[in-house]
């Protein structure tokens, strides 16, 4: 089933036709700026040239920066706190005329790497991590999602938000080795554990790449992984979504 997945970030909209069966992308990847500021009109238009592109009036689904609680926006990071009580599916479907579907673009990330990529047929917790510039998480049980976690805001016991301690972009700002940033997100890998008692842990975003420069100082008892999805990730399990929400319906 082909599905046009979009992944919609503070810097750009990047959209691809999805064939849901294999996890594969159809198209090329076409990308739009993300209007500044990212209202909700300003957005929904974006998202009307992304589907004209594409010459689209199937199923979209949408991986977008914000929790998302029965299709309405409750939080706003990265994109105008006007969207804060929209319902996001409505606004989207009417915008561009086909059916829209959204979800968080964190679990969106999630659906994929648990689909197509390391947590695929995986029963037990699986927590998932994307590691740049905060730290995003996804957590399934029984292959079931927990929605909209924001366990980078997380304090850790040295009374620090785990994000602001063990992002990535801290790793750039303080120049950490990988080995120093290594033993700091251990420790928040380990607050985790101690809290959900993951059985595999995968770990996204840009610094999953440079695994193997941590790795060793990484001492939780779970399983942990590099993600085997990079920047396509949102798209598809965006267009998963899309499809397990369409079956409901």
């Amino acid at each position: 089933m082909l599905i046009l997945g979009v992944d919609i970030g503070g810097s750009g909209i990047k959209g691809a036709i999805v064939d849901t069966v294999t996890g594969e992308l159809v198209t090329e990847r076409y990308r739009i700026v993300t209007p500044q500021p990212a209202t909700p009109t300003a957005v929904a238009e974006a998202l009307l040239q992304l589907t004209t592109y594409f010459n689209w009036n199937g199923l979209v689904g949408c991986g977008f920066p914000a929790a998302i609680q029965h299709g309405i926006v409750r939080t706003a990071a990265n994109i105008a706190p006007s969207f804060i009580g929209t319902q996001l599916d409505t606004l989207f479907s009417d915008a561009t005329q086909c059916r829209c579907y959204c979800v968080n673009d964190a679990d969106a990330a999630g659906i994929a790497e648990m689909t197509f990529g390391e947590g695929r047929g995986h029963q037990g917790v699986v927590l998932l991590v994307t590691i740049g510039t905060g730290l995003g998480t996804v957590l399934f049980s029984e292959g079931k999602l927990l929605p909209n976690t924001e366990l980078g805001h997380l304090y850790l016991k040295n009374g620090k938000t785990a994000e602001r301690y063990a992002a990535d972009s801290v790793r750039k700002l303080k120049h950490l080795s990988w080995r120093q940033w290594g033993k700091r997100f251990n420790t928040y890998l380990a607050q985790m554990e101690a809290l959900f008692w993951p059985d595999l842990i995968i770990l996204g975003g840009g610094a999953s790449k440079k695994f193997s420069k941590y790795q060793e100082q990484l001492t939780v008892a779970a399983v942990v992984k590099p993600a085997v999805f990079l920047n396509q990730a949102g798209i598809v399990g965006a267009a998963l979504y899309a499809r397990s929400k369409n079956t409901e319906a």
